[in-house]
């Protein structure tokens, strides 16, 4: 099984914006912190995700556990819905994805049990010049 953590940050409604990646499990580990165009949190948060499932999608098919501290984001890919159309198309970039494992779950955790992601986001954001 593989461990996906996720968390996307915004300076600013849109500001600058970065995503934050920590992938473990089936002899891996690895963070990814990354810039994305400037956007709102919750976009980030979406993006964030999209861009964790592409990277766990290039090692396994198998079982995958994806922890966010977003909750709107959870929301959406628990009930697969979501009612701003805005997020449809993050929603609908992540289902397709995550259809080819053999089983993937998503769970809330709280920000203090997102550390590592939370500060790669972060950190992304001053990436950018």
């Amino acid at each position: 099984m593989i461990e996906l953590y996720v968390d996307g940050a915004s300076a600013g409604n849109p500001g600058k914006s970065g995503i934050g990646i920590f992938i473990k499990g089936e002899g891996h580990h690895f963070k990814i912190s990354e810039p994305i165009a400037p956007t709102d949190n919750h976009s980030a948060e979406f993006q964030a995700l999209i861009r964790g499932v592409e990277e766990v999608a290039r090692l396994t098919t198998g079982i995958v556990s994806a922890r966010s501290d977003s909750q709107i984001v959870v929301s959406a890919v628990d009930q697969e819905f979501v009612k701003n159309p805005h997020y449809k198309k993050y929603l609908h970039e992540i289902l397709t994805i995550t259809e080819q494992f053999e089983y993937f779950f998503i769970k809330w955790i709280p920000t203090a049990e997102n550390r590592a992601a939370d500060a790669l986001a972060k950190e992304a954001i001053h990436k950018q010049t």
